[in-house]
């Protein structure tokens, strides 16, 4: 991803001092890009449960590198690798519904073992946390060039006509370590020189359409329309939306996607009027222990005030605003499940299937447990 020209992850290491891990702390943009360091694990845990960082590919990347940072802090510890574990189980509370954040935390625990030394802990956690973000980065780019196919056959069945693409939520570069997952298509399709528009799904109520996805598209000179979360199905009605592109946040192995609140609510209107609805996402993504979206997989419950106010930029000032009285409830679901059911496909590092059982472990035949 570029960013006024210049390009960036979404996570790195700082240049001159590796002990340093940076990120671009989201919560303010598209009005401020700030770069914010992030030292200690304790730093990592509040990045990912005060959203500096979210979606669920730099969930997990940002994982990684908190266990990395848990292996530098341990050094000054009585027991070292009890530090390490112990911060591992932390950084798993962070959040509950991207399965990207607890897969890196154990992987990062799988390679230690209390024999080690904290030099070689140091090492082997620096080795994984770059490999987790580099292997993240790379099937996006994958997702780009099996979802550019897709979106190529459906400009050639328009005739060269606007390829029209509704988002929802930011599934994007920022949501990811690059190219991001339902975005990669995107860009790809732009790059090559396809027509495309985008529809943009405002999300409240964090806007991370509006904000994340619309700022992301610009800086790419994608062209793009912000539109309220609720107007996607008159789009749809009206043939204004030639294909419905999400992202996820853990997709169980028979094909049901957990994704941004509001998501369930596209896919039954692209259902009922005939619209091709896919989900991008890289393997990571699967949890490959679920079958049941519905019933298992945990749905994230965040804070009243979400709902309740709104930021935005006021006489040149960021600023939030009270929606509502002081004194209303409000709930904050902040994922829903799309069944299976309802998806055309998914679009994955590896190719295009469709979301059953049969189609994702033909895929995936490693993943396949015997009985």
């Amino acid at each position: 991803m570029n960013v006024n020209g210049i390009h960036f992850r979404s996570i790195w290491l700082h240049k001159s001092n590796p002990e340093i891990v940076q990120i671009i702390d989201q919560r303010n943009l598209p009005h401020e890009f700030n770069i914010e360091d992030l030292t200690t694990v304790d730093d990592v845990i509040s990045a990912i449960r005060d959203m500096h960082v979210r979606g669920a590919g730099l969930i997990g990347a940002a994982a990684g590198f908190g266990m990395y940072l848990a292996a530098l802090e341990a050094v000054s510890k009585s027991d070292p690798y009890k530090y390490v574990m112990q911060a591992g189980l932390k950084l798993k509370t962070a959040r509950p519904t991207a399965i990207n954040l607890a897969a890196a935390v154990e992987r990062q625990l799988n390679s230690l073992s209390n024999n080690l030394t904290v030099k070689q802990m140091i090492s082997y956690t620096l080795n994984i946390a770059q490999a987790i973000a580099d292997e993240d980065a790379q099937a996006c780019y994958q997702i780009g060039i099996h979802g550019l196919e897709l979106i190529n056959n459906i400009a050639k069945q328009n005739n060269g006509e606007v390829i029209n693409i509704l988002t929802h939520c930011n599934a994007g570069w920022l949501a990811f370590v690059d190219h991001g997952s339902a975005t990669a298509p995107i860009y790809a399709a732009h790059d090559a020189g396809i027509r495309i528009h985008v529809w943009v799904d405002e999300t409240r109520p964090r806007n991370q359409g509006a904000r994340l996805t619309a700022w992301e598209l610009e800086q790419h000179g994608v062209p793009f329309t912000i539109i309220p979360d609720n107007a996607g199905g008159h789009l749809m009605q009206h043939n204004l939306v030639d294909l419905v592109l999400v992202g996820s946040d853990r997709t169980t192995y028979t094909g049901d996607v957990a994704n941004k609140i509001g998501t369930y609510l596209k896919a039954l209107a692209a259902k009922d009027t005939h619209v091709p609805f896919y989900v991008a996402l890289p393997s990571s993504t699967f949890d490959w222990n679920l079958h049941d979206g519905i019933l298992q997989i945990p749905i994230e419950e965040r804070g009243a005030d979400e709902v309740k106010t709104i930021q935005g930029l006021a006489h040149n000032k960021l600023t939030t605003v009270l929606l509502t009285t002081p004194t209303s409830n409000a709930s904050n679901f902040a994922f829903d499940i799309t069944p299976s059911r309802l998806i055309t496909g998914l679009i994955t590092e590896r190719g295009i299937c469709e979301p059953n059982q049969d189609a994702i472990f033909k895929l995936f035949p490693e993943k396949h447990k015997l009985d």
